[in-house]
């Protein structure tokens, strides 16, 4: 364990960071930059460098731009920026130059909208005190659309919205509301914002339908985040013209595989099969398996009509009830779809492995297959447990395999999250009516394990440098960052109070395999929610880019995404390279790669955004007819405006408002994870079993409110909690925790982190 620093050695570190901050000008920095530049390693010395950074940003002699980055007092007075615009008033621009974000009041905004790129005049700073800025330009308006609902009147109409950007109604001139009427869902642009004018205006862009009308409403979602709902008719046209093309001529340039035993496994809804496996025995001994994926680009040229729109839309986005498919479903359910009997164009990965597992051989090529059977998840899983079905014996060699391929993974760092995806059961007009959960058995883990093989095996090809190559070639690859140090250690900190250990420093094999024992020991423990919460709240977000610093979750040091071109772009991408290098290509462009990169990582996190509010919609649609009903639950989410719970029988999740807690005062610890009263020292936690009861349930909004119906949660004593002092024990130590400094902190505008109920 390591040892805390000396007051001596802390306030030597503490002068260090001053007379780093000193030397940055105008630059930003987070604790990461100032460890590395102060040559600091040991975890517990960069944890105090964040915690002299928060200090010193505390007492405004730096300032905080975004969370976790700071910069010296000095700036320019007169600045351009991004423009953030709040429905609760709480405006700011976030500047060009450095990232900073300075409060605007709504009279100095010149009605700038969100993501209006505007110049602002700052107000001279002082010491403690927020900065503001007024805007004084608006330079470039973006085109803002805004969903919701319809009200006309005789001669207007207007939009009734419930949109975080945006406080006020829009009024819509009654020749704009392009036959809406009260209680239609409709999209609407805003055309103009006059300076005397309370309200925007703005004209009807799209009737959605009745508002609470199903379809209306999961189109609203989409549109919500900017994601197309309907496919453009020439796009479709198009796909149409677009034949099998499977002829002798393209077959002979292709390794023929149609004879070798080939099936599919997916879900049982799905549609678009885009990935095979085949498998037959060498007269060696060893296996010969294929992992065949649909050959998306041969039939979608660069630059064509489809290119630009499945570029544009860079992903499929996968919604409660629907999947709004990247391609036009002729291509993507039709011609390029591994259906059963059919002839396909692949794109393969081909291994030769022994019964032991290990890949003694692979080639990437185009291919030509015939599936012969289409498998469910369920009906594989079936083959697997019992032994008894079609292809048994191929089904049972590609399990067996992949069970070693998993194991070795694991061994060699790959991090074990399991998680639960929800699934509901919907009635003919799309209400839902259940809820089950989607648990990843053998049969998925099966086909998991080959598309990690090949796309693993695609980005090794390309990434690695032999002979004379001095310099990998331009790439696309799926990247997972280093865990965030601080909270690594806060979780190794909280482990260690229940008796687990987990490595905050070392490898990342070293890493990863402390969170996998720590994941594996806790199953089924009262404190699994709280500690594989916090363990997955320690991980960075995947991406896609250009630059491969590997994947750190995965324990790979090469890694891309092949395996998936009917519903990702970046697989087309990849598929393009591959097929240019294979032919002695030279590299291609890196800047412009790294743009489509982007844009792609931008897209995907926008539809698993649409994806997670088309889940909340129909969690709360769902509870809305068990109002009143009490449920089990555990805290999943601890913050200063309340508890989030998730309800163990459903995984719905709700917020139990902090105004709601009438008993106390409660204090937000941060770094605790937890609410504690101040008088009765009750605490609520993160991972804490609770009873709640469905309070109301607000559809516009997706919003569930619960209310605890269970006094369990009393302050343990020291033993239990791992010897935490409570608020009153710490204030009289001296030692004050993060979120009792900010419930003091009056003079930086902080919100008050003390809550009353009422």
């Amino acid at each position: 364990m390591a040892k805390k620093l000396t007051k001596k050695s802390f306030e030597r570190l503490n002068a260090q960071v001053k007379d780093f901050i000193a030397q940055q000008g105008n630059a930003t920095f987070n604790y990461k930059n100032v460890a590395q530049a102060l040559g600091v390693t040991a975890s517990i010395s960069i944890g105090d460098i964040a915690v002299i950074l928060e200090e010193l940003a505390y007492n405004g002699e730096i300032v905080e731009i975004t969370p976790g980055r700071y910069k010296s007092l000095r700036r320019t007075n007169v600045t351009t920026g991004t423009f953030v615009r709040r429905s609760n008033g709480k405006n700011s621009v976030i500047t060009d130059d450095d990232g900073e974000q300075i409060m605007v009041a709504e009279r100095n905004s010149m009605h700038a909208f969100n993501g209006d790129k505007v110049k602002i005049s700052v107000a001279a700073r002082t010491p403690g005190i927020e900065a503001e800025a007024e805007v004084i330009e608006i330079i470039e308006k973006k085109e803002q659309t805004f969903i919701g609902k319809l009200k006309v009147d005789k001669h207007f109409g207007y939009l009734l919205t419930d949109s975080k950007f945006l406080a006020t109604d829009v009024f819509i001139p009654k020749n704009k509301l392009k036959g809406g009427v009260t209680g239609d869902k409709a999209i609407v642009r805003i055309t103009e914002w006059p300076d005397d004018s309370k309200n925007p205006k703005g004209e009807v862009v799209d009737i959605l339908g009745k508002a609470g009308e199903n379809n209306a409403e999961i189109h609203a979602i989409l549109a919500e985040f900017g994601l197309p709902y309907h496919y453009p008719e020439n796009v479709d046209k198009a796909a149409l013209k677009i034949g099998a093309g499977i002829t002798p001529e393209e077959i002979a340039k292709r390794l023929d595989m149609r004879d070798v035993t080939t099936f599919t496994i997916d879900p049982k809804d799905a549609k678009d099969f885009d990935d095979a496996l085949s498998i037959r025995t060498l007269q060696n001994g060893n296996y010969e398996v294929g992992v065949h994926i649909a050959d998306v680009t041969h039939y979608v040229k660069p630059d064509s009509l489809l290119d630009r729109e499945a570029e544009k839309r860079a992903t499929s986005v996968y919604l409660v009830d629907r999947v709004v498919p990247m391609l036009p479903e002729h291509l993507s359910n039709g011609i390029c779809s591994l259906r059963p009997d059919e002839e396909k164009l692949t794109f393969s990965c081909v291994f030769e492995m022994t019964p032991a597992g290990k890949v003694v051989d692979s080639k990437i090529c185009r291919t030509v297959i015939k599936s012969d059977r289409r498998f469910t998840y369920e009906e594989a899983q079936n083959i697997i447990e019992t032994g008894e079905g079609d292809f048994k014996t191929e089904v049972l060699a590609l399990d067996g395999l992949a069970k070693i391929l998993r194991k070795k993974r694991y061994e060699n760092g790959s991090v074990d999250f399991d998680r639960t995806e929800v699934r509901f059961d919907i009635d003919e007009n799309g209400h839902p009516t259940g809820v089950y959960f989607k648990e990843s058995k053998d049969a998925n883990k099966l086909i998991e394990e080959f598309m990690l093989l090949a796309n693993k095996t695609v980005a090794r090809f390309v990434g690695e440098v032999k002979g004379k190559r001095k310099k990998a070639k331009a790439f696309v690859y799926r990247v997972h960052d280093m865990p965030d140090p601080v909270k690594l250690e806060d979780l190794s900190r909280l482990s260690r109070t229940f008796g687990y250990k987990v490595k905050s420093q070392g490898s990342s094999k070293e890493v990863n395999n402390s969170l996998n024992r720590l994941l594996k020991d806790v199953k089924g423990r009262g404190e699994e929610n709280l500690l594989s919460t916090l363990a997955l709240k320690c991980m960075a977000k995947a991406k896609y880019t250009t630059e491969n610093i590997g994947h750190y979750g995965l324990g790979f040091e090469y890694y891309t995404h092949f395996t998936s071109p009917i519903r990702r772009y970046p697989d087309m991408m990849v598929h393009r390279l591959i097929d240019k290098y294979l032919n002695g290509g030279r590299s291609a462009n890196v800047t412009k790669l790294e743009d489509q990169c982007r844009h792609s990582s931008d897209m995907e996190q926008l539809a698993a955004n649409a994806e997670r509010a088309s889940i909340k919609y129909k969690q709360v649609e769902y509870l809305n007819d068990h109002l009143g009903e009490v449920y089990d639950g555990v805290i999943s989410g601890v913050t200063e405006w309340g508890l989030y719970v998730e309800l163990t029988e459903n995984k719905c999740e709700g917020l139990v408002p902090i105004r709601d807690l009438t008993d106390d005062y409660y204090d937000f610890d941060e770094k605790n994870y937890c609410l504690i009263g101040l008088r009765k020292n009750n605490r609520y936690q993160l991972g804490d079993s609770v009873k709640v009861k469905v309070a109301r349930a607000n559809l516009e909004r997706k919003q569930l409110d619960f209310a605890l119906v269970d006094e369990r949660h009393r302050c343990q004593d020291e033993d239990d909690m791992g010897k935490k002092m409570s608020v009153p024990q710490a204030l009289r130590s001296g030692k004050k925790s993060r979120s009792v400094k900010k419930t003091n902190n009056s003079k930086k505008g902080h919100t008050n982190k003390k809550r009353r109920g009422k």
